[in-house]
């Protein structure tokens, strides 16, 4: 590591934040990780656990059955049609023996309709019984997984389908 280059940053930066800590790193060179780890420590502020010490993830498991869904299409179906597929679980019913879910998926034209349920409906079967085996495994319950496919004509581009399906701008 040039030294010469190193202090010419660190006085630029020190020009550019002069109330700020100026502490060099390299994650690459290992330099400086131990006084950065606890820099860190040092200055964040204590608080109590956001969650409880056995919670994995803070999605639901209507997120994890959409994206079981979207992964089986998307390992079946290899061109435009899995960028343009959106999943919505539309019921997530949890009864003593058995979880009733149905999961709409979204597709933006009528022919990718037809190439998701494919010929006699063996496409969308594949998908519905691979992400039905996937969803079991997953909350330890056998499911009944209705996945019906309908066209909403271009929702990517529409900001208030996408704000509906989650994904703000």
């Amino acid at each position: 590591v040039d030294q010469q280059l190193v202090s010419e940053e660190i006085e630029r930066w020190a020009m550019t934040f002069p109330n700020a800590e100026i502490l060099p790193i390299s994650a690459l060179n290992r330099f400086n990780l131990e006084a950065i780890k606890q820099k860190i420590l040092e200055i964040l502020p204590i608080s109590p656990p956001y969650f409880d010490k056995d919670t994995i993830t803070d999605k639901s498991e209507r997120f994890f059955v959409q994206e079981i869904i979207r992964e089986k299409i998307l390992k079946h179906y290899k061109k435009e049609v899995p960028y343009s597929v959106e999943i919505e679980v539309e019921e997530f019913i949890v009864e003593e023996q058995i979880i009733r879910i149905r999961a709409i998926i979204y597709v933006m034209r009528n022919s990718q309709k037809g190439i998701i349920i494919g010929h006699h409906g063996l496409g969308l079967k594949r998908i519905g019984t691979e992400a039905r085996k996937d969803i079991e495994r997953m909350v330890g319950k056998r499911v009944f997984l209705e996945t019906p496919v309908k066209v909403r004509k271009n929702w990517r581009n529409d900001s208030n389908q996408l704000k509906r399906f989650g994904y703000s701008k």
